[in-house]
């Protein structure tokens, strides 16, 4: 018998040490990636958000909605994790329009997938659009 306990067939199979055995490589081994997966660079996230943290910032989201809150976590996934939300309404005849009511929600867990746009509510003004003709 072997050392592994796995008698004189298949001595190996189940054993402590899984990785890449000499037939079949299922044992999750280099398979050609060209080094270890240590070696492998993390990727940075593009953003640096720590600079909002515990400070309010304004989300738009894909589909149109709009939230406001203080940013209390996130990940390089872009979730985020806010805290006295509150989200801004929109117009039932026009989607991308907002009105002036709201509703508060409280503390949230945001999917980065669908956020479209984070930008801190301190600093932040609104101006009229340039690209359409202005009513004068």
């Amino acid at each position: 018998m072997s050392a592994q306990g796995g008698g004189e067939r298949g001595g190996d199979r189940g054993g402590a040490d899984r990785g890449g055995g000499d037939r079949g490589d299922r044992g999750g081994g280099d398979r050609g990636a060209g080094g270890d997966q240590k070696d492998r660079k993390r990727k940075e996230s593009i953003l640096d958000l720590s600079k909002y943290l515990d400070k309010p910032i304004r989300v738009k989201f894909s589909g149109g909605r709009e939230t406001a809150g203080v940013l209390k976590g996130y990940d390089p996934l872009l979730n985020l994790v806010l805290d006295d939300t509150t989200e801004y309404m929109r117009d039932a005849d026009d989607s991308y329009k907002l009105t002036e009511e709201t509703r508060t929600l409280g503390l949230v867990v945001c999917r980065g997938t669908s956020v479209v746009l984070i930008c801190p509510v301190e600093g932040m003004e609104s101006i009229p659009n340039p690209f359409v003709a202005q009513d004068s």
